[in-house]
Parts: structure tokens; sequence; C-alpha cells
């Protein structure tokens, strides 16, 4: 099949004309279709009366209402479409229920073009004539690409907005434009006075919250805290999940992922991963529903994909960040969301669609446990390192990674690597299994054979 290169947010490739691919999910959980025929989709966002808005590159932004795709598009602007430029984000006011407002980040056409957060407000699944511009970003270059979009309300009752650098890295660290930066906003477009850089930047910079950034084409607030998480797109090297930290500096382009050698001036990625798995990362999305639907070992877990890699992984912020794969075989996920009632949703954008994920039986939670010989030796799982004996709670499917260090020494005694109970080789993956299961390191003494 033909395919064509339409949307790169970064590095991010996309393939049009891609058919619907099931997903493979872990056993338990199931997906359905909620929306189909999206034209080249961007963001969604659900709004407080439960209603789902679907952006759409071109300028239109969709209705998903009772579980089916409404004909007539909440609004439609006309944008600059070009290569990553378009309609990129939408978010609703924290007093949506009263006033009623909806707030889209987009690409205004022009000579030079520049993107645009603008308030609109919803007279029923459509809006009401007339637009509010809020707030109006630097002027672009030439270049098409590392444009943002993401738009987020914060517990603060502020509008947080993540923007690329234009594919200039220049931008990221300075604060005389606000490219490649987290920007903090009034809902009203005015500038809080104790934004981080209120005193040190001038004019429109002052909305400056964090810098550093190369594509933070995605982000998530954390429902019931203040915890934020910035997906910020690589280049060369590295994806990666940053901690959203006022007046942060991210480090772009002095370092991709971390500094090497460190440097007390930027703040490093909490996770970041390789090219060889992926190429942009999308999405993000905190597992803390109003009604919890999956097993409780998701509870608080962080969601995030890649668009290349077309997988759904899970960061576990209570367990030292520890990462595991959710979901494969998915047509370029841009972005996910998690529903009052439970249910994951993600933006498929090879396939135009919409996906639901819920989490169906009851009885595919299981524990995994694991054990050395001799015992109390230190093991790794998914990259973190464990003191044994250790269990985990796992739903059945799910994949880990465990990890025997070749070598320890404990209390004067050194050991050696030997062999898994499981047969696995030393660094090896395992698929939680459908009953509660044990894996043993054995170590036999170093020196002996």
């Amino acid at each position: 099949m033909k395919t064509k290169a339409i949307f790169l947010p970064s590095a991010l490739l996309v393939l049009a004309g891609m058919g619907a691919i099931a997903a493979t999910l872990p056993t338990g959980f199931s997906e359905s279709v909620v929306a189909s025929g999206l034209a080249n989709p961007t963001a969604m966002d659900f709004a407080p009366d439960g209603r789902l808005f679907v952006c759409e590159q071109g300028g239109a932004l969709r209705v998903v209402k009772n579980g089916a795709l409404l004909p007539t598009p909440f609004l439609t602007v006309t944008v600059d479409s070009s290569g990553e430029r378009g309609l990129l984000g939408v978010a609703f006011d924290p007093n949506f229920a009263a006033n009623h407002w909806v707030y889209i980040y987009h690409t205004v056409p022009g000579t030079p073009a520049h993107n645009r957060v603008s308030r609109y407000t919803a007279n029923g699944d459509v809006a009401s004539p007339g637009e509010t511009p809020i707030l109006d970003l630097d002027n672009l270059s030439g270049a098409s690409n590392h444009n943002g979009g993401g738009i987020h309300f914060g517990p603060d009752g502020k509008l947080y907005i993540a923007v690329g650098e234009n594919a200039n890295s220049a931008n990221a660290q300075t604060l005389t434009n606000r490219l490649g930066k987290i920007l903090r906003i009034n809902s009203d477009g005015s500038i809080p006075t104790d934004n981080p850089f209120y005193g040190t930047a001038s004019g429109a910079n002052r909305s400056i919250w964090a810098l550093g950034l190369r594509n933070p084409f995605t982000f998530a607030f954390q429902p019931g805290t203040s915890r934020m998480l910035i997906n910020d797109v690589g280049e060369n090297t590295w994806e990666e999940i940053n901690e959203g930290v006022r007046g942060a500096n991210y480090g772009w382009p002095n370092c991709e992922g971390d500094c090497n050698p460190s440097d007390s001036r930027f703040l490093d990625p909490i996770y970041q991963y390789g090219h060889d798995i992926g190429c942009a990362i999308s999405g993000g999305a905190f597992y803390n529903p109003a009604a919890g639907q999956f097993p409780p070992v998701y509870t608080g877990v962080y969601f995030f994909a890649d668009l290349c890699g077309g997988w759904i992984q899970i960061l576990d912020p209570g367990n030292n960040n520890q990462v595991s794969t959710f979901a494969t075989g998915i047509a370029n996920p841009v972005d996910l969301k998690v529903s009052a009632d439970g249910a994951l949703y993600y933006l498929a954008r090879g396939a135009g669609q919409v996906q639901r994920v819920e989490f169906n039986s009851s009885s595919s939670e299981v524990t995994l446990t694991l054990l050395t010989a001799p015992s109390g030796l230190d093991l790794m799982f998914d990259g973190q390192s464990v003191s044994t004996p250790y269990s985990v709670q796992s739903v059945v499917g799910t994949t880990h990674t465990l990890s025997a260090p070749s070598s320890q020494r404990v209390n004067k005694t050194n050991y050696r690597f030997v062999s898994w109970s499981d047969g696995g080789a030393q660094t090896h993956v395992i698929t939680t299994p459908a009953a509660n299961t044990s894996y043993t390191a054995t170590y036999g003494l170093k020196g002996r054979r």
C-alpha cells in the first residue's frame, strides 16, 4: 500500500492509509471503536459533561456524544495545516458548567504564520459565533515542525500551554521568546504575577513557566494532585518523560535525555527510551478516574504511547517509575485520555479512530514473586533493583523484564549467577501467566563450577 508522510511532531512519521488494526491487550481487557472516519486527528479531551472532543489537523473540532461521532463539527477554524501545524489542542474551562468556555490551540495562516490559543463558547454541540483570542504566540519561521500544541488547565486553575521550539534549538534556552517552553496564563490570557520568570522576562515572555524543551507535544496533570508529567519528543536518540517543575530548565539542546556529564542547571527526565523501540512519545494520562474499573495495580500509573512504535506503555510512579508494556499493534497513537467511568481511550491517527479500552475480568490479576537461592540477593524487575523476596501484582498477559546481576557480594561472600528457574536468559522478558508464579535466580559461589 502506498503511504504518505503527513504529520511530523518532531521526528514523528505518520503513515496515511493504514487500516484499523486490533491492539494486543493484556488478558481481561478489550477494546471497542468509539469513533471512526476522523481526518488526521491530533488530540482529544473530555468535556466535564462527558462528551469527547477530537481535534482534526485541518481545523475541525469534532464531538463524540453518547458513543457516536456527531456529523456536524463543534467548530471549524481556518488553519495552516502544513507539516505539524493545524488544530493541535483542546481544553475546557474549570468553570465550564457555568461559562461553557472551550479553548483551542491552532496555527493561524499568514506570512508569517503563528500559533494561537483561542476561546469559544459552547451552545449545545456547536460553538456560538465569535472567537476570543487569548494568546498569540511568536511568529513561526519557514519550518513547519515542532509546534507543540498540548493545552490543559492545572489544579491551580491556570492554563498551561506546551510550545515547540519551531525547529530552532536556540529558542529553547532563551527568555526572549516563548518557543520551546511550557507557558502558564490566566483563563483570560493575562499573566499570573507568581510565574517564575515574571521578574526577569519582559512582556508576553513573562508567561514562561519552564524552558529547555524541544517539542512537548503532550503532557498531563495527575487528578487530585499537582503533579505534572511532560512528554518531550527527542531528536536522534531519546524520548523523554519529564517532571513538570516550576522554573525548570530541561536542557535542550545542551542535553537530549540525561545530561552526560550531569549538569546542575538542567533537570533530567524521570524516564527516557531510545529509538530502537519508538521515535516520538505521544499521549499521556494518569489512571486516577472518579470510578476505577481497572485492577488496583493500575491506580496512579501514567499511560504513555509512541507514534511510530504503535504501543502504549505504563510508568508506575509508586514503584520507582518502573515501565511495562500495556498494548501493542496500534496505528499511530497520538493521544490518551481516561474517562470518568475508568476506561482508557486512545486516539489512533493512522486508523482515524478513537478506541475505548475496558477491563472485563476480575480474575486476571496474579502475584509474581522473585526469589534467589541463596535467599536475600538483589534482582532487577523492569529495570529497577529490588531486594528479594519481592512480590508484585500483575495482570495476566502483561510483559515484564527480569534480570539477575552477574555477580553479588553479601556478608563477604561472592556469588555468581547460574540460572533462572524458568530457563530464561540472565536478562529475559516474561509474560504474566494465569496463576501466581515464582521466579528464582540461582547463584553459586564465585570461582566454583
